[in-house]
């Protein structure tokens, strides 16, 4: 995880995972310097099958970050015997979003399962199957967290005590999940949070014998998990402390429209909660959730969906600047350590873009930097999507973008049925698009505005009869932007 680092201000509130205050972007990436966060922070070992114990490049972690970079580096003929990739997991690197979408559906909702999201195919890249790494050259070692590294010997030691020695070293060791406190029941037997695959899989095996599910979080986790609990047929419920969903980005209109969808599943709310402490029953497993109130919501399985933390121990002991939320690195994803850069979900001084399409192209542009003359800073487009009720026998699917910075007022058109944009408009700029169930062509549209923020009219947007016609309003002040 590397963190971007300004004197000016950027990024204010983009940690859509997290604590939900502020607005979700400001200005994209300065040109000196960047931030990026661990997906995870595991490493490993070398084994005895490549001749080269000296490895050249070492990548540690094994999310999305990874896989990109693998990508990239042997897109540049740099792989084959000279990159190493060390995860604490025992899969190849994988695209994490599906852990809280089509991975928890039900069998006979035909679920999610690896090989089928193995990176890179969330981008529409070839699958990263483990062969396809042993058919590159590329060293794999799982299961085997690094504990430590020493950057003048340029080692890395295990949680076995073995040896890694690295050339260049790429950290992309992600976040783990934040927990409840042991002391008000956040280990408890039936009490889940989700980062990889074993987290899920032991999620699922809760849902199997699930009556009462409780979602803590009312971001994308608990919006994700409560729809996936709907295709079980659970009775659920999303706790959150703030006043509707997804606060840093939604609008509170919008806001309402998304519960509206999820309570015509069967998905109650209990917004503005704060919860005390979880229970246990008789037989030691969770029971309820009681709140600061001193009501109770009966559960036998509770998701905590409350954010996530830099996973950056093995690396704050040699020197690394990790105040910032994360490694702070430059344009390049360049450490103030010679030879080792950090990718990942990116940070400033206030902020995180926590996000698996800022995962992907960190990694990209950090390989590409290493290997190639490239020169020219990290410049990133903030970008944010879920998709829900996707499940086999779903009344209706779910699936919404945005692009941009949802800053100044908003101009909401559509009713919903299905389709609803949500537009950020601030000085007469156009600096952020939200649109649900948009065309292939439409979802196209999203990125160019949100880059050209083109000056638009507001009361022409405010009288457009459809979504069609607001976009069609949007796409001819691009093109009026263009020929000036």
């Amino acid at each position: 995880m590397a963190t971007l680092s300004s004197s000016s201000s950027l990024w204010h509130g983009l940690s859509l995972r997290g604590s939900q205050s502020g607005s979700i972007a400001r200005t994209r990436a300065p040109p000196s310097i960047g931030c990026t966060t661990f997906r995870r922070s595991f490493v490993v070992a070398a084994s005895s099958g490549f001749a080269n114990e000296n490895r050249e490049f070492v990548i540690v972690g094994g999310g999305n970050a990874a896989g990109y970079a693998a990508r990239t580096f042997v897109e540049h003929g740099m792989a084959d015997g000279r990159l190493c990739i060390v995860s604490k997991e025992a899969y190849a690197p994988y695209e994490r979003p599906a852990l809280t979408k089509a991975y928890l559906f039900p069998l006979d909702k035909k679920p999610a399962r690896l090989p089928g999201f193995h990176t890179c195919v969330g981008s529409g890249g070839e699958r990263q199957t483990p062969d396809w790494y042993k058919e590159k050259g590329i060293e794999t070692i799982y299961n085997e967290p690094v504990t430590s590294i020493d950057i003048e010997k340029q080692t890395l030691t295990t949680n076995t005590g073995k040896l890694l020695k690295y050339g260049s070293l790429i950290v992309a060791t992600g976040c783990t999940a934040s927990r409840f406190p042991e002391k008000i029941g956040g280990n408890l037997p039936g009490v889940h949070y989700i980062r990889d695959v074993a987290d899920a899989d032991a999620l699922i095996s809760s849902l199997e014998k699930s009556k009462k599910v409780v979602v803590v979080g009312g971001g994308y986790i608990g919006m994700e998990v409560a729809a996936a609990a709907v295709a079980w047929k659970l009775d659920t419920t999303i706790v959150f402390p703030e006043n509707h969903l997804l606060q840093r980005l939604f609008t509170p209109s919008l806001a309402g429209r998304y519960e509206e969808l999820y309570k015509e599943n069967g998905v109650k709310f209990l917004k503005g909660a704060l919860i005390k402490n979880l229970e246990a029953g008789a037989d030691g497993r969770v029971a309820a959730i009681k709140l600061e109130d001193g009501s109770k919501i009966e559960a036998d399985t509770v998701i905590i969906g409350i954010g996530a933390k830099p996973a950056v121990s093995p690396f704050e002991s040699v020197g690394l600047n990790t105040t910032v939320g994360g490694i702070q690195v430059d344009g390049q994803f360049r450490t103030s350590i010679p030879g080792i850069f950090a990718v990942g979900d990116l940070y400033d001084r206030i902020a995180r873009v926590e996000h698996v399409d800022h995962a992907r192209r960190s990694a990209q542009h950090c390989v590409k930097a290493l290997l190639s003359a490239q020169t020219h800073n990290y410049d990133y487009l903030p970008y944010f999507y879920s998709r829900v009720f996707e499940y086999e026998g779903s009344s209706r699917k779910v699936w919404w973008q945005f692009f941009g910075d949802n800053v100044g007022e908003t101009i909401e058109i559509g009713n919903f049925d299905p389709k609803i944009a949500t537009f950020w408009i601030d000085s007469g700029k156009l600096k952020g698009v939200l649109l649900e169930s948009g065309s292939p062509e439409e979802f196209q549209l999203l990125p160019k505005l949100a880059r050209s923020q083109p000056i638009v009219d507001k009361a022409k947007l405010q009288n457009a009869s459809s979504v069609e016609e607001a976009l069609d309003i949007a796409r001819s002040s691009l093109q009026v932007e263009a020929s000036v």
